[in-house]
């Protein structure tokens, strides 16, 4: 039960696959957007994450969600929960 209480509240992202030439590791680029406090304007910007991808399922342009998780590697501490959508 405590178990589940701690995976679920692990961080989970929604982002683009924008490299996947690593094996088992894709690069995911999460972008946000926010309210400037001072010029009112929205502002863009964007995180890449490195993800482990078990299955070698995600590609270049793929829609993928990622959750957070111990680190993997010296750059990765995310993995790959699934492939939302596919690129044409």
């Amino acid at each position: 039960m405590a178990d589940e209480t701690t995976r679920n509240s692990r961080k989970v992202r929604v982002g683009v696959v924008v490299s996947d030439a690593r094996d088992k590791t894709v690069t995911v680029e999460v972008g946000r957007s926010a309210g400037h406090p001072r010029y009112d304007k929205v502002v863009r910007t964007s995180t890449k994450f490195h993800a482990h991808d078990e299955a070698n399922d995600a590609h270049i342009g793929d829609t993928v969600r990622i959750m957070e998780t111990r680190p993997l590697s010296k750059q990765k501490r995310w993995r790959v929960v699934e492939v939302l959508e596919r690129a044409r």
